[in-house]
């Protein structure tokens, strides 16, 4: 009733004004019907939350990430069945060793040199904090610090997947030069392959791949950032991937499992820290809330 009454009142004010004034006196009515619908149950959207947009397409983003976690998975899984790793290797191996496993390109520029850049990049990312200007400007500082812990993870946690992994790398097997091991598929759970193992997955190739939480933080607020960072961290990471198989360090496949550990650190981690978020800006609207009258 109150919205029909103002309605009827707004309509004859309205072919009463002037023409020219007609046209700017339709916001009232939106504003007198948007307030006067189910009052009670009225939420105000906060437009400005820290973490990106709201609803379905925090939905439709996590379906995305779960989508490359699976597919990546279905990937990995076709690469084992084709075994594909020992022919792969055997194209820079042989019974005298690995040519390139301590050539100066290899092992001084592309796996040392990589190195030193990996940690000269995380330690800008560190003083970005501080200092957003430095490499993440346009960030957030929970964003930053966010980017910074789960690279932290990543970094930690390959090192510990290595420890316990029976898996010897290539360059340990009898037939490419080795004293002791023989080839063991790394998930073949509980058949030692007879040598020193920890070498499942790819330790250097995490010097890139565990920056891919940057992709996470720099998608939604800095979008061609974002793609341009993705390009470089991917091609990056394969690039290191290929050195340690000509090295005779690591199997593709070790590498493979790298990138897709540390993507799905990632995913799990800024979906895990955006739902809180969002609970906690849902809290904070019903606290502040108030019926209109």
């Amino acid at each position: 009733m109150q919205v029909g009454f103002a309605t009827s009142r707004l309509k004859h004010s309205l072919s009463s004004a002037p023409k020219h004034c007609r046209r700017f006196s339709t916001a009232p009515a939106v504003f007198v019907f948007q307030a006067s619908r189910n009052s009670s149950s009225y939420r105000p959207r906060n437009v400005d939350a820290p973490w990106g947009s709201l609803g379905t397409s925090v939905i439709t983003r996590a379906s995305q990430d779960a989508s490359v976690v699976f597919v990546g998975l279905a990937l990995l899984a076709l690469w084992e069945w084709s075994r594909l790793d020992l022919p792969l290797i055997r194209l820079y191996g042989s019974a005298a060793g690995f040519p390139w496993r301590d050539h100066w390109l290899t092992a001084k520029i592309l796996h040392d040199g990589a190195r030193l850049v990996g940690w000269t990049f995380f330690a800008l990312l560190l003083l970005s904090i501080w200092r957003p200007k430095v490499l993440a400007a346009g960030l957030l500082r929970r964003d930053r610090i966010w980017w910074i812990a789960t690279t932290l993870i990543c970094v930690a946690l390959i090192p510990m997947l290595k420890r316990a992994s029976s898996t010897s790398c290539p360059w340990s097997l009898i037939q490419f030069g080795g004293e002791l091991a023989r080839y063991v598929p790394h998930w073949v759970l509980g058949l030692r392959d007879g040598g020193p193992g920890g070498c499942f997955p790819s330790g250097h190739a995490s010097t890139a791949f565990a920056l891919l939480p940057g992709w996470f933080a720099l998608r939604d607020k800095l979008p061609r950032t974002g793609r341009i960072y993705l390009f470089i961290v991917v091609v990056c990471g394969a690039g290191l991937a290929w050195v340690q198989m000509m090295r005779g360090a690591h199997y593709l496949s070790h590498s493979l499992w790298t990138a897709w550990i540390c993507w799905t650190v990632s995913a799990l981690s800024w979906h895990a820290v955006k739902a809180w978020q969002e609970r906690g800006i849902s809290h904070a609207s019903d606290a502040t809330r108030s019926p209109l009258s």
